[in-house]
């Protein structure tokens, strides 16, 4: 069992990796997204697929559509701008990174899917979707910083770079 104390370093740690620079731009980055988001949202819910009989099913299609196109928008300026002193440590294919960056917004983007319908029974969908997003950006933001981004490859070549 953790200490006491360790247990506060790690909080520490946590609490300043969230509310760093780096996390600001993710922020920023993910406004942008937030923007893609219930634009393309708004217009494939009301004009793309308004053909679409049930309710339910054209909003998953609405929400599918925008979060890819979001998805990929905060993946090109998170990997220009966010992350942009790691790229020595991106050895992956674009393609590649893409993916492992998709799956790391996957636990985020199914909770926004859920927390979304289960929000649009109370608000306005374009709200609910907004609230959704709000709360999985934190967890989406530590998956990339540490995994997609390469933390933990930068934190191996330091340790590394220490006992050359």
């Amino acid at each position: 069992m953790a200490s006491p104390f360790k247990i506060r370093m790690r909080t520490a740690s946590l609490l300043r990796r969230i509310f760093s620079r780096r996390f600001l731009k993710f922020g920023t980055v993910g406004a942008s997204g937030t923007i893609v988001n219930i634009g393309v949202l708004y217009l494939a819910q009301e004009f793309l697929f308004d053909t679409v009989q049930t309710t339910e099913i054209r909003l998953n299609l609405s929400l599918a559509l925008a979060i890819f196109l979001a998805t990929l928008n905060n993946f090109f300026w998170n990997r220009l701008w966010t992350w942009a002193d790691r790229k020595q440590y991106h050895h992956l294919s674009l393609p590649a990174q893409f993916g492992q960056y998709s799956l790391a917004c996957s636990l985020s983007i199914i909770l926004q899917i859920v927390f979304t319908n289960l929000l649009a029974p109370h608000f306005y969908y374009q709200i609910a979707n907004l609230i959704a997003i709000g709360v999985t950006s934190v967890l989406n933001f530590l998956l990339n910083d540490i995994w997609t981004f390469g933390r933990t490859k930068l934190l191996s070549a330091s340790k590394q770079d220490t006992q050359d």
